[in-house]
């Protein structure tokens, strides 16, 4: 590599990107929304920090199958992803890889509380 090349390079590079927080609830809402299986205008998120490290709060419903469906035939939980905890537990880990693959922030915890349920017919809920 020339000397100038490096020196467009590191040009280039230099100064300082920042990613809004309006920017950053919107990855985390489209993240939650998929683990979720709900719209993204129905997941509320919140930031805080922790000792300089970002922490997400998320407030949102959780897609279920009927529940007449579960009684005919209790293998659709298992089917739908497991128990509302499981789901959610398994969702704090998604979401907390998916904000950060796609922002790059560095993130020490996602907080799930499950506002409500959403029924929802048909195939494999997310």
């Amino acid at each position: 590599m020339s000397a100038t090349a490096g020196a467009v390079r590191a040009a280039a590079m230099a100064g300082h990107t920042r990613i809004s927080t309006q920017a950053l609830t919107s990855v985390a809402r489209a993240a939650a929304a998929e683990a979720l299986g709900v719209p993204p205008h129905d997941v509320r998120a919140e930031w805080s920090d922790d000792d300089g490290l970002l922490a997400l709060s998320l407030v949102s419903p959780i897609t279920l199958p009927p529940l007449a469906a579960v009684l005919r035939d209790p293998g659709r939980v298992a089917g739908s992803g497991g128990s509302v905890w499981d789901r959610a537990v398994a969702a704090k880990a998604d979401i907390l890889r998916r904000v950060t693959e796609l922002s790059g922030a560095r993130l020490s915890r996602v907080d799930i509380r499950i506002s409500g349920a959403s029924v929802r017919e048909g195939g494999r809920v997310h």
